[in-house]
């Protein structure tokens, strides 16, 4: 993990300073120096660098990308920033630049344009690339179907693996990320995986059928990807079939796709704590920002708008004791840490398929109990500050058991709003952050006041 951050640093430096070689070479209008710099570097690092400029300076750059390489570099890049590069382009140049490319990175590359772009598309590409992309483009996005490279080699279980060696001499090139053969019967039955280690290890004489690993498991097309990426991650797969309701093999799943699974699926969790996209572009436009984020700020103002609400109900016990006015964020703030600490663990466990039914009760149990340890702690400790602070120990009392119910509070919203939500088809990780927030504010305030307006009436 140490290693792959400091890698990651190294390239962040890399590209901002290739970023400010670029400003200076734009600024003089040295775009064959750019042109040069550019295309000397590998298409990956230039998708980063890319990524990494704003929009207008994105399109310059990406003008002076070879055609040879353009192909290459827009799969790598995000789906927003390859949108933006690709909305100009002839749909005959589009055919062309994907010619060399995967069939799957094709589909994933199309599937970020209009429809009636697409079809143009299609119609440009040759027959034989065409009908391997409609093959992809027929399943789901999220899907392993969607999610697949028809692009594989299969054998029979009855070959001699000299005979195998021999066919797959005869290819030109094989299939990117090869790790494995497909074996198949005559109807194209899935029977196993044929490891290239053994083909190139193993006796000639020996058949595939003798060497052969059948304890494999091969994936539906309609299989979640999501579901895929965990498969992937449990059993260490590098490779896996994919097959028809007929147990057909359709094509083939390997570890790159399922890393960019994995990777939306970061972004995602990420991006949804604070109501944003999880391809929202850093240097998106201002007339894009501003609305995606006006959104989600005017629901946060709704919960807050709750929350006062809650405290203009006593507005009378205020005004009678202004030390309440200056305690009660505090109230509100721990069970808001507190509660974002639970929710935090438990999207996490449902990402990881760890929480059902069968452990509810006994995550409830924990989760109760280390917001009554946590709310004792803290509320003894901030029981003798307020007391200390405003020499009073009726409101030292008072917000001590206020912390401590809205700690309690905290903690089992923390854990049962995700699964509420989910069973509402509400994205935990969009909405929990905000009706958590709403909770503790209003129990938090409501016990506090409430308690201060009984002890003070």
């Amino acid at each position: 993990m140490a290693n792959q951050t400091n890698s990651a640093e190294v390239l962040s430096n890399q590209t901002q300073n290739k970023l400010a070689l670029v400003q200076e070479a734009l600024d003089s209008g040295a775009l064959s120096s750019i042109r040069r710099m550019l295309n000397g570097l590998q298409p990956t690092a230039i998708a980063h660098l890319l990524e990494s400029s704003p929009p207008q300076r994105r399109v310059v750059l990406w003008e002076l990308v070879d055609k040879d390489q353009e192909g290459e570099v827009i799969q790598e890049l995000a789906d927003n920033v390859r949108a933006q590069l690709l909305s100009d382009m002839d749909s005959s140049d589009l055919a062309a630049m994907t010619e060399e490319l995967e069939a799957d990175n094709v589909a994933d590359i199309l599937q970020t344009l209009p429809d009636a772009v697409i079809q143009e598309v299609l119609a440009a590409m040759s027959t034989q690339n065409r009908e391997r992309v409609e093959s992809i483009l027929s399943y789901e996005e999220d899907t392993a179907g969607g999610l697949m490279d028809p692009d594989v080699i299969t054998v029979r279980p009855d070959l001699t693996l000299d005979v195998v060696l021999r066919y797959l001499r005869r290819h030109e090139e094989l299939p990117h990320s090869t790790y494995y053969l497909v074996v198949v019967n005559r109807k194209d039955i899935f029977l196993g995986l044929l490891p290239i280690l053994k083909v190139l290890t193993s006796d000639p004489n020996m058949t595939v059928r003798e060497v052969m690993d059948t304890d494999v498991t091969a994936l539906h097309f309609s299989m979640p990807d999501k579901e895929v990426a965990k498969l992937f991650e449990q059993h260490d797969w590098v490779m896996a079939p994919v097959i028809d309701d007929e147990q057909r093999v359709l094509g083939r799943i390997t570890i790159d796709d399922v890393v960019d699974v994995i990777r939306e699926g970061a972004d995602h969790s990420l991006m949804s704590m604070a109501g944003l996209e999880e391809d929202a572009d850093t240097f998106a436009s201002v007339a894009k920002t501003a609305p995606r984020r006006a959104i989600w700020l005017g629901i946060n103002l709704l919960t807050a708008i709750i929350a006062s609400s809650v405290i203009n109900l006593f507005q009378g016990t205020i005004d009678k004791v202004v030390a309440l006015a200056v305690l009660m964020p505090i109230v509100a703030s721990m069970g808001g840490v507190a509660g974002s600490q639970t929710l935090t663990v438990v999207i996490r466990g449902m990402a990881l398929g760890h929480i059902g039914r069968a452990n509810l009760s006994w995550l409830l149990s924990r989760e109760f109990q280390v917001g009554l340890f946590n709310g004792l702690i803290w509320a003894a400790l901030m029981a003798g500050v307020a007391g200390w602070w405003f020499n009073d120990t009726t409101i030292a009392g008072i917000i001590a058991a206020a912390m401590v119910i809205n700690l309690i509070f905290a903690a089992l919203a923390g854990a049962l709003l995700p699964i509420i939500l989910k069973a509402m088809r509400i994205d935990p990780a969009l909405a929990g952050g905000v009706a958590l927030t709403t909770v503790t504010d209003v129990v938090g305030f409501s016990a506090f006041l409430g308690l201060a307006t009984y002890f003070y009436a």
